[in-house]
């Protein structure tokens, strides 16, 4: 698949497009949580239970439409409607300077974050694979882990509607060709980073009493265990360990943990997954080994 010609305006018009995706995923990252509690408040509505899941004003306005399309963006403090020049990746924020044009509210600085970070993976997808379908599958699996890594962080929910696409999109990437990945270790990868997480979840809950990961945690994990095969599992969680406990260690010593001292596993094994993109699981093991003096 050629778009332009020339590699570097292919992996330019990808980065724009990855601009466009993260202002779509800003809109995921802020929707999807709440389509779920109130997906799971209707269940439990039914079921003659109390549901405990939202404030009472979204409760109200449970029956009124509430998607990733409607309703329209707009100022959660004011409740203006946001323009389309206003939605410009980038450009929308730094023209408002970060603040609603209606009510001078503060707009949170991870919106363009996300954008950026999204059209540099983009950017990065078409530099290296080229304008493919290889490229297109890989920028659709960041996409997802920066979707997750956000959503994650904010509520500890790693929803099934991201994880499980994610998961059979890595087989059926490999079952294509892809991948690079031959599809039995695409499959071996998904079982045995689902199992792995299950089997640690089980240990430290018989020994603890409590839960110390999420099931969305074995998902995602299995989700990358298909993408880049079984190979790559160890540096993964190797990485991702490691740096969940550097931010855990630094958000306690700024008495910046949640209610419960938890961190949210996701985002750190969205990490690894990206590094492995990047870098590559071998690279990443030899650095993590090395960083312990064991390379």
């Amino acid at each position: 698949m050629v778009v332009t010609g020339l590699p570097w305006a292919d992996a330019l018009l990808f980065g724009l497009l990855g601009l466009v995706v993260g202002s779509f995923l800003n809109v995921v990252i802020h929707r999807l949580p709440r389509m779920l509690e109130r997906q799971w408040a209707d269940e439990c509505t039914q079921y003659g239970q109390d549901a405990g899941l939202l404030p009472a004003r979204e409760a109200a306005a449970g029956q009124l439409a509430y998607n990733l399309w409607t309703p329209r963006s707009h100022c959660p403090a004011c409740a203006r409607t946001v323009r389309w020049h206003e939605n410009i990746p980038v450009l929308g924020w730094l023209a408002l300077r970060g603040r609603c044009a209606g009510c001078g509210s503060r707009i949170s600085l991870r919106y363009p974050l996300v954008e950026l970070v999204t059209g540099v993976l983009f950017w990065f997808c078409a530099s290296r694979w080229g304008a493919s379908a290889t490229a297109l599958a890989w920028c659709g699996f960041c996409a997802a882990l920066v979707a997750l890594t956000c959503i994650d962080w904010d509520t500890t929910l790693l929803p099934d509607d991201i994880t499980l696409p994610l998961l059979w999109a890595g087989l059926l990437a490999a079952f294509a060709g892809l991948t690079a990945v031959p599809l039995s270790d695409a499959v071996a990868g998904a079982a045995a980073g689902y199992v792995s997480l299950w089997a640690v979840y089980w240990a430290f809950r018989l020994l603890t009493g409590k839960e110390g990961m999420g099931h969305g945690d074995f998902k995602l994990f299995a989700a990358l265990g298909a993408w880049f095969g079984w190979q790559a599992l160890v540096p993964i969680i190797l990485l991702a360990s490691v740096f969940g406990a550097l931010v855990g260690l630094a958000l306690k010593a700024f008495s910046r943990l949640r209610e419960g001292g938890y961190v949210p596993f996701g985002p750190f094994l969205a990490l690894g997954g990206l590094a492995a993109l990047v870098w590559g699981p071998a690279r990443i093991e030899r650095a993590v080994l090395a960083v312990f003096g064991l390379a």
